[in-house]
């Protein structure tokens, strides 16, 4: 099993990548593994995303997040949705690149009056990448960001059984 957490905030070391971090954290914990986790943050990537050829690291976070079999999936929520950052390097993705790979959306958000747009706008479009998406998707509040443990233990508990009985199905 892999763990790759992909944030999509522009800006990076942002509080969207430490609680995306922390919650892949727990869900691991929850599985009992233990293994090396990998974090693309896009903000990095920004200015080569739209070159026509991707260059080499556009490809390898790519081939990357295809390869994980845990994905976490974050974004801070810009206009009610997630950011344009996110949705343009999974438009690299082939159709059903993500077969195979369990998705855990997570939406950082500053009114949860969004909260549904985790559940709308980011858990179909993993869908259509082929992913596996056990709800609730992560509707975190950014004044929740500062004691996470509540929100993201308790998201962590319901998550985790999800993803242990498709992975023990696959074994």
């Amino acid at each position: 099993m892999s763990f790759v957490t992909l944030v999509g905030n522009p800006r990076e070391g942002s509080r969207t990548r430490t609680a995306a971090e922390h919650a892949a954290e727990l869900v691991a914990g929850r599985l009992g593994y233990s293994g090396k986790r990998e974090v693309i943050d896009l903000a990095g990537l920004a200015p080569r995303l739209l070159d026509p050829q991707p260059p080499a690291e556009v490809r390898e976070a790519l081939d990357l997040v295809a390869a994980a079999k845990v994905l976490v999936v974050a974004s801070p929520t810009y206009k009610a949705t997630y950011t344009g950052l996110l949705k343009v390097f999974l438009d690299r993705l082939k159709p059903d690149a993500l077969a195979g790979v369990t998705a855990l959306p997570i939406l950082v958000m500053g009114d949860p009056k969004h909260s549904l747009a985790v559940e709308t706008h980011l858990r179909p479009l993993l869908v259509e990448l082929g992913a596996t998406v056990p709800t609730p998707g992560l509707a975190l509040l950014e004044a929740d960001i500062a004691a996470p443990e509540e929100v993201l233990g308790r998201w962590a508990d319901r998550i985790a059984p999800q993803i242990a009985l498709k992975e023990g199905a696959s074994a």
